[in-house]
């Protein structure tokens, strides 16, 4: 993708654990529709799907709601955004060497060249979001290029 701001790509999935791994895929075709590094792909596919299990997993809401998704890539950096109907703020916490959960936000905040969250504009509940800086596709015939 060369031009500076590419048309965000948004998504709404049903707010349950299979997801995660439907909005990785939705991700996986919009970061190769906009030429991004593979690199920078995995690691926008593992933030993701860790903020939306997060979103499924601790929204405590009735069924029948949805978690939304939203990607944009504007000047070289790659903003994926979460949005769930839930009221709880997240709060990275310390896991123990045997939890089996409890990592995600720890993981964003180590792998992520920012992210915070806010309320949502259009109703209760929240975006957690996540930016990756410098995701400009190589240039032709650069190393690295697929």
């Amino acid at each position: 993708m060369t031009a500076h701001t590419a048309v965000p790509a948004e998504w709404l999935l049903p707010l349950r654990a299979r997801s995660a791994g439907r909005a990785r895929a939705l991700l996986r075709d919009q970061a190769h529709a906009w030429g991004l590094p593979e690199d920078t792909t995995e690691t926008a596919l593992l933030l993701l799907s860790e903020l939306v299990t997060n979103a499924c997993r601790h929204a405590r809401v009735p069924s029948g709601r949805r978690v939304g998704i939203r990607c944009i890539l504007r000047d070289g950096t790659l903003r994926v955004e979460v949005s769930d109907p839930g009221d709880g703020v997240p709060r990275p916490r310390r896991a123990g060497p045997d939890d089996e959960s409890g990592r995600g936000l720890v993981l964003v905040a180590a792998l992520a060249t920012g992210w915070g969250t806010h309320p949502r504009p259009s109703g209760p509940g929240k975006t957690v979001w996540f930016e990756l800086g410098r995701c400009e596709a190589p240039s032709a015939g650069s190393p690295g290029r697929r």
